[in-house]
Parts: C-alpha cells; structure tokens; sequence
C-alpha cells in the first residue's frame, strides 16, 4: 500500500459515509494483518523499523478503538486490536484516566454518548484531524467548541497570507514560550505532514531569519505585552529581504495569541497526551495488582476522592456565600453610583494587588531542550517584572478597543478572522447556563464579568465604567493565585491548585472559567499588538 493508499484509508475512517467507512476499515485490517505475519512476533523492545512503524499504527487503531465518533469504527477497531493480540503482538493500552489529569474521566463527555449537536461537532473536528483531547475537554460547552474550532481551521488550513508550513511552526513558537509540549508536539506533525523542513525543528536558529526576527514579538506578547511600541512592529515591516507584510504579521499575531492563550488553557485543564502520541499509551502489560502506577500520578485512587469528599464538607456553603455577595453588590449598584476619582483608586489598587499575587509558589520552571530550542531567552517571563516592582502602565479600553478598533483592522487585512475572532469572544464572555453548582435560574453576569476584567487588570487594561472594588467582593485568594498562575505563567498550574478555587462547582463550571481566561488572555494581547500596528499606521 503506497502512502496515498494509506492517507485516502485514515481520511475514510473519518468519512461521515458509513459505505466509505466500511472499505477503509475493510483495508486496514487487510494491511494489518500483511504487517503482523511478514513481521512475525516482536520482541519486548522492537528496534527494526517496520516494528516501529507497526506500534504507531497500532497506536492510531487504539486511539479510534477509544475516540472516534463513530461507533462502527471504534467496534471494529477493538476487535482488530483483540484479533493481533491473539496471534501473538502486544498491542498497546492508554496511559492515565482521560483526556485531563485533573477531571475524571467519567464526567467528560464520551464519544458513544453525547447529543445530537455535540456528536455532528465530533464529527466535523475528526474529519479535520482527529478527535483531541483539547477539543474533549472543550466539549462541555458545545457552542464554544463549534466556534473554536471553525476559527482554528481557519487560522491553520484556510487561504491566509502566510503559507501552512509557516502557521504551524509559529504555533510551535508561540506554544513552546510557555512549555507546552502537548501543543509543540502537535504542531511538530502538522509542520512535516505539511512539508516543513526538519532542519527548522532542530532550533530556532535553523529557521528562516523571518521566522527568527519574530522571536521578539514573542516573546513580549507572551510575558509583557505592555512593552510592545510600533518600534517593534516597524523592524519586522522594514527588514529589507526578510520584512513581513501588513497582512502577514496580522496573520502571525493572531496565531501567536491563539496558542499563548491555548497554552494556558492545556495547562490549565491538565491536558494529557493524546492516545496515539507519546506519553498517551504503553506496551507494558497492567500491574499484577490491577493498579496502575499511572492511576494514583493522575490522582484517580480512592483515597484521593475521599479526601476531595472531605474538602467539599469543610467549604460547605461557599457558593451560597458568593450568591448573597453578586446580590448584595447589585444593591449598591442601585443605590449609589461611585465617582470617577474613586473608580480611578479601586482600578490603580487592583492593578497592584494583581502584581503581589504569587503564582504557583513562585518556583522556577526549566524547560527542557526539545521545547526550549524553539525559543530565545527563555529567562524572560511575567514574573521578573513583578519582581522588579515595574509600573504597568494603564490601557484604557475607551482609548482602544476590541471593538471599535482592533477588529476592524483584523477584518481588513486578514478577511474574516476579525468576525470569527470577535464571535468566539462574545460566546465566551456571554455562555451562561445561569446555574451555579446546584443552584438554577442564577445570573451569572457579575462573576463572568469581574474574573474578565481582573485578567485584563493584571495587563493594565482598565474600563472606565467598571467598578474593580467588585472584584475583592467576587474573587478569592485561592482563585486569584489560580487566574494568575493559568495565565501568566500556566507551565506551573498544579492539579492542587484547580482543586482549591470554587470546590463546589462542577468541572463544567471550572472549565467555562478557563475559556473565560483563555479568551481575555487572547483578547488583552491583540490590544496591545494591534494598537501598535495600529500607531505604525499613523
């Protein structure tokens, strides 16, 4: 079977026909079964090439036996995985319990039961690839998801100003900046499948230096977008043979932004490896005691749920407590307007506070090689100028915003994006079940918008008619330390620390607050990279 056989037989297991499925499946096990008996039983540490290969594709078959959405394929899978075994092959077995490390796998949604609505968007994000983990997760909120995905696709495969090859590997910048291997291995395929050079993987400095010019832009985005000036924007405009377009630095900055945001929003979640990639599966057999060592590193053990058991009954009352605080701001609201000079002194106040939150006790990370080769600098980060006792300077969103401003410029020089940009902001910002833990018929309205602006607050980024004393009102120690943390340094988000904000609330609940993050994380980093377009503009 030639390689355009065996791309034409993985696009047919995605097909939404189920006659084109059964023919793909048909040649899978056919090609299968050639492979098993002219290599004959393997070893415990294949070393030939063909055995390698065989434990990949047989890394794929467990991944569709598990995720793909359609249920004729995952049985046909299972029982091609059972036929190889019996003739003598290890096959391999997932490692961990679920796409996250910090959500049990029994409360995320399955492939073999979900709605109508939410299957067809399984469907459609399996067709463009495979079924990720990232995507799993998202599918508590299937409308989020479907407008994620659609701006995604977008962003990596549709007509745009830079070529394929170039989107994915700033992908890999952008994801390697916080140390996200999940997101570098990723796009490390889709660089190859789409004809990239390996040279370019091997470091930044094999890269072309348009790709190297842009490790600046970055880097500040990433850790202190404040910093960005037009002085920044015109050296990559003006860099004679190297120099970038309008459109295609507004191209780059959307993806820079997207996948510092998503890097956030994996740690954040605690997103395990896919199935089929490193670090999702093994060939080693289950312990003897049928307990997986991997089971209690994921903290999936009994023990574990019994002390979560106990926590809840210690933060009895919680939820309560901040639903009678939303009503009793609403009231102050409607009773007395603060003043101008007065709003000026709450923002300037949490803007510092912001500042002295520690995120993850402070440790030190070191990225390892094969990440940090991707990146210059890797010194660099939020933290130090915390440290330093710097002044943010304050963006005021009146001056400049998303709105009447950012989107506009998007739209014109890279067709569609802003529109597609601005509808996943507002889905975000807006998506409401108006429950709270048990509670229904809640309005939500005050805690989405406190935790938006206290992100934007960390970035300086201030609304004239906001009143940030709300957010001391809303926001807990233990979910500041965790906004912080998620957004301006994720690499450190612990499992600990997801535990220990909103202990009532369901995972749906936690995972809606990490898009929240995600989505103003992105939104506050376009500010200050378009605004500097924007003044080299003018």
């Amino acid at each position: 079977m030639d390689g355009r056989d065996v791309v034409a037989m993985w696009e047919g297991l995605a097909s939404r026909d189920a006659a084109s499925r059964d023919a793909a499946m048909e040649s899978l096990q056919q090609e299968m079964m050639r492979r098993v008996e002219s290599i004959g039983p393997l070893p415990e540490t294949p070393c030939s090439s063909s055995a390698s290969h065989l434990n990949r594709v047989l890394a794929r078959i467990l991944m569709l036996s598990k995720r793909c959405p359609y249920g004729d394929v995952r049985e046909k899978c299972i029982w091609l995985l059972r036929s190889i075994q019996d003739i003598g092959v290890r096959i391999p077995r997932p490692l961990g319990n679920g796409p996250s490390r910090f959500i049990p796998e029994k409360e995320i949604l399955q492939v073999s039961k979900v709605d109508a609505r939410t299957q067809s968007i399984f469907e459609e994000a399996f067709s463009l690839g495979h079924l990720d983990n990232i995507s799993l997760v998202m599918g508590f909120h299937p409308q989020y998801l479907e407008s994620f995905l659609r701006t995604q696709h977008y962003l990596l495969q549709m007509d745009g100003p830079l070529s394929l090859h170039y989107r994915h590997y700033i992908g890999i910048m952008a994801a390697a900046r916080h140390q996200c291997s999940y997101l570098v291995n990723l796009h490390v395929n889709d660089f190859l499948q789409v004809g990239g050079d390996p040279k370019w993987l091997n470091g930044l400095e094999g890269a072309p230096q348009k790709l190297q010019a842009l490790g600046e832009l970055n880097k500040i985005l990433a850790h202190r977008p404040w910093l960005l000036t037009k002085t920044h924007i015109e050296s990559l405009l003006k860099a004679e043979e190297n120099s970038w377009s309008l459109a295609e630095l507004i191209h780059a900055v959307v993806l820079l932004t997207h996948y510092h945001s998503l890097a956030s929003f994996t740690f954040g979640c605690g997103i395990t490896p896919d199935i089929h990639t490193d670090g999702g599966h093994t060939f080693r057999p289950p312990s003897l005691s049928g307990y997986c060592v991997c089971d209690i590193a994921n903290g999936n053990g009994a023990l574990e749920e019994m002390l979560g058991n106990q926590q809840v009954a210690e933060v009895s009352g919680e939820v309560e407590v901040l639903m009678e605080r939303m009503k009793q701001l609403q009231e102050c609201r409607d009773e007395e307007e603060a003043s101008q000079e007065e709003m000026t002194t709450r923002f300037e106040r949490e803007k510092t506070e912001s500042m002295l939150v520690a995120t993850a006790e402070d440790e030190e990370c070191v990225p390892s090689r094969d990440v940090s080769r991707h990146f210059e600098d890797p010194s660099y980060g939020y933290q130090d100028f915390s440290r330093r006792g710097e002044h943010v300077p304050t963006f005021r969103v009146q001056d400049y915003s998303w709105e009447d401003h950012g989107f506009s410029l998007v739209n014109r020089l890279y067709p569609d994006v802003g529109q597609l940009l601005d509808e996943k902001f507002q889905i975000a910002y807006n998506l409401t079940y108006n429950t709270m833990a048990t509670h229904q018929g809640v309005d939500t309205s005050m805690l989405r918008r406190a935790i938006w602006n206290y992100i934007h607050c960390m970035f300086g980024i201030r609304y004239d008619d906001y009143d940030y004393g709300e957010i001391n009102e809303l926001l807990d120690r233990s979910f500041k330390v965790y906004i912080k943390t998620m957004v301006c340094s994720p690499e450190k988000t612990t499992k600990r620390m997801y535990e220990s904000f909103w202990r009532q609330f369901q995972h749906s609940e936690k995972v809606h607050v990490n898009l929240l993050l995600m989505e103003a994380r992105m939104q506050a980093e376009l500010l200050y990279a378009l605004r500097a377009i924007t003044r080299y503009m003018t």
